[in-house]
C-alpha cells in the first residue's frame, strides 16, 4: 500500500514541505521537450504520471495528468488540464486507454517503481516514455566533489535503466538526452556550466535530492564552492564546461513499445 503525506505526496519526498517554489526553477526546456515529443511519436492521447506542475505537457497533443501532491497540482498553470489525484501504482484507468504515456523526473520518487511502470504499461497501448537519470552515471558530475551525499542519494533513488526496461517489457530503447548550457529546467546537471546557480538555496530545494542531506552538508557545499569559485580553483579544473554548448550526463529517455 502506498503511504501518502498530508499534502498527498506518495513517494519519498513531501512536496507540501519542499515544493512551494518548484515551478519557478523547474521550467520546461524546449530542447528537452523535443526529445520527449520524438519518443511519444504519433501518440495523441497521452497519460502523464507524476505530472507535477505540468512541465513538458506541450510535448503531447491531449494529456491526462496524474499527480498525488496537492501543492504541485496547485502550481499547474490554468491553461493545463486539472491533474487527477492518484498514484502511479494504482492508476484509475482501463487497460489500453491511452495512445502513449510519459513520466518525467518522477520514477525515483515512487513507493514501488516496478508496480507503477507495470500500471503505465497496462493502461497504454503505444509507447511509454520515461525521462530519468541513469544511476550509474550520476556521480560523474562535478557536484560529487562538493556534495557527494546529494549524488549518492540520487544514485540510490534512481532505478537502474535495466530495471525500468524490464518492468515495461516489449521493445525498449535508451537514449542520452544532451543538456543545453542555458537549460531552463533546474535539475542539478542543468547547472553544469553555471555553478553559481547552485549557491541559491531555492534552486537546490527544487532538486529533491537536497532534501535528504543535513544542514551541515549544505553549509559545507556552500562554503567550499564559494571558496573555489573565488580562488579560481573550480574554473581551473572545470571551467571548460562554461563554454560547452551541451553536456551529456546521466539524463536519459527510456522508450518502450509493446
Amino acid at each position: 500500500m502506498t503511504t501518502r503525506t498530508e499534502d498527498g505526496s506518495a513517494g519519498d519526498v513531501d512536496y507540501g514541505a519542499i515544493g512551494s517554489g518548484y515551478s519557478s526553477y523547474r521550467r520546461p526546456d524546449e530542447r528537452i521537450a523535443r526529445h520527449i515529443a520524438e519518443a511519444l511519436g504519433t501518440a495523441r492521447t497521452v497519460l502523464n504520471v507524476g505530472a507535477g506542475s505540468g512541465s513538458y505537457e506541450n510535448a503531447a497533443q491531449a494529456v491526462t495528468a496524474v499527480e498525488p501532491s496537492e501543492s504541485m497540482r496547485a502550481q499547474r498553470p490554468a491553461r493545463l488540464v486539472r491533474a487527477i489525484d492518484a498514484v502511479a501504482e494504482n492508476l484509475p484507468f482501463a487497460d489500453g486507454e491511452f495512445d502513449g504515456a510519459m513520466t518525467l523526473f518522477s520514477v525515483h520518487q515512487w513507493s514501488d517503481v516496478q508496480a507503477g511502470l507495470r500500471e503505465m504499461r497496462r493502461v497504454t497501448r503505444g509507447p511509454v516514455v520515461v525521462l530519468t537519470c541513469d544511476p550509474a552515471l550520476v556521480r560523474d558530475f562535478w557536484l560529487y566533489r562538493y556534495a557527494p551525499e546529494v549524488l549518492d542519494t540520487e544514485a540510490r533513488r534512481y532505478p537502474a535503466v535495466e530495471e525500468v526496461a524490464a518492468a515495461l517489457g516489449g521493445n525498449c530503447t535508451v537514449r542520452a538526452v544532451p543538456i543545453p548550457l542555458d537549460c531552463t529546467d533546474g535539475f542539478n546537471e542543468a547547472y553544469y556550466g553555471r555553478p553559481e546557480k547552485l549557491l541559491d538555496p531555492a534552486a537546490r530545494q527544487a532538486c529533491s535530492a537536497w532534501s535528504f542531506v543535513d544542514d551541515l552538508a549544505r553549509e559545507r557545499f556552500d562554503t567550499d564552492l564559494r571558496r573555489d569559485l573565488a580562488s579560481g580553483a573550480w574554473d581551473e579544473e572545470f571551467g571548460s564546461l562554461r563554454r560547452r554548448p551541451v553536456y551529456e550526463g546521466s539524463l536519459v529517455v527510456v522508450r518502450a513499445v509493446p
